[in-house]
């Protein structure tokens, strides 16, 4: 996967988004039931979702023109 969210699809970024949400999934239920190797990986996990979602919205207004 190409390194910076901006030079990215709407299709990467779309599973890029669902692989996210899924990894906080996992790390959510794992902090609950065992402990967790990485705490601060929660809250990574929640930056990059809003990044992505930012990015779409931004296509979506116009205010950027995406890749591709």
């Amino acid at each position: 996967m190409k390194g910076k969210l901006e030079e990215l699809t709407n299709e990467e970024l779309d599973k890029s988004l669902a692989d996210s949400k899924e990894s906080l999934r996992k790390e959510r239920f794992k902090s609950v039931t065992s402990k967790v190797d990485n705490p601060k990986k929660i809250n990574s996990l929640k930056k990059q979702i809003a990044r992505i979602l930012t990015l779409k919205r931004e296509y979506q207004l116009g205010k950027r023109t995406p890749k591709g």
